[in-house]
């Protein structure tokens, strides 16, 4: 995903003068060249990721459609304010792209995790929230970005399903049977794999900001589960607001409050939090008994 991401960008460098790249060392020797073409469009400020959403938000002002990048904890987390006054009060656009989101850095340690990252978003207005399942179906969110002016976040992470489904900002239905399980992102795979012989619903999308309100109340039978790659809740209030005066139970599974003080990899971390394949079906079924 992240070649996927230096690639697509570069190319949006070279072909629209409007875009902007804002860096805070992390990535900056792949973008090298791109930088060398266009030094006044390609600024590395260091590591000072509050600085970079603050650049972020002057280039927006000047109409400039600014990307920036880091890991996930150090350009949501610790830029947070900047996101909130320099993008947000200003009421500008930027697309902050992120790596290392909930556990994939699990190796460098708890400072380069972020699970709370798109909870921490929620509290901000008009965010659009992609977090893609497959490296394939990142360009295109980096295209419709250059589109428009909107403030977007774009969540990059090391575990890929299968295959891609790049139209799947909306709910798309890839098993039909009874009470909904929703997938999010790279939480298809694992959820496929445990729902199999069971009589549910799956449905994916890859875009969990704005929720898909109309298609989660059109699928929803009475009992729906949703799975996401970061915080268990943080679409609690999504969901019910989609719901609201629909009868239902609703089942969210994610990372853990319990923070894991152990190195690892992220498919050790998986497996501590429940979302790998048997404990997602362990969880699951016991919901739907």
């Amino acid at each position: 995903m992240r070649e996927s991401f230096i690639a697509t960008t570069t190319e949006l460098l070279d072909d629209d003068p409007r875009t902007a790249l804002v860096l805070a060392d992390i990535s900056a020797e792949p973008f090298a060249p791109a930088r060398s073409r266009h030094p006044e469009r390609v600024l590395n400020v260091g590591i000072r990721e509050q600085l970079m959403a603050s650049v972020a938000g002057g280039l927006a002002l000047t109409g400039m459609r600014p990307y920036l990048h880091s890991y996930a904890p150090f350009a949501v987390d610790r830029a947070y304010e900047q996101l909130k006054l320099d993008l947000g009060h200003q009421d500008v656009g930027a697309v902050v792209v992120t790596i290392g989101g909930s556990y994939d850095a699990s190796a460098e340690g708890y400072t380069h995790q972020s699970p709370g990252d798109v909870a921490l978003l929620d509290t901000l207005e008009g965010w659009t929230v992609h977090v893609p399942g497959h490296h394939d179906e990142v360009p295109a969110m980096l295209r419709e970005a250059a589109r428009h002016d909107d403030r977007v976040y774009v969540r990059l992470g090391l575990q890929e399903n299968d295959r891609a489904h790049p139209d799947a900002g909306r709910l798309v239905v890839l098993r039909r049977g009874g009470p909904l399980v929703v997938a999010v992102g790279p939480m298809l795979d694992p959820v496929l794999e445990a729902t199999t012989g069971l009589d549910v619903t799956v449905a994916y999308t890859n875009r969990p900001r704005p929720f898909d309100a109309e298609g989660l109340r059109a699928l929803t039978g009475g009992e729906v589960v949703v799975v996401e790659p970061y915080l268990a809740g943080t679409s609690a209030a999504a969901v019910s607001a989609a719901l609201e005066g629909v009868p239902h139970r609703a089942l969210h599974l994610g990372v853990g409050r319990r923070e894991v003080r152990r190195y690892g990899s992220w498919r050790d971390h998986a497996r501590e939090h429940g979302l790998d394949a048997p404990g997602l079906r362990a969880s699951i079924m016991d919901f739907l008994s």
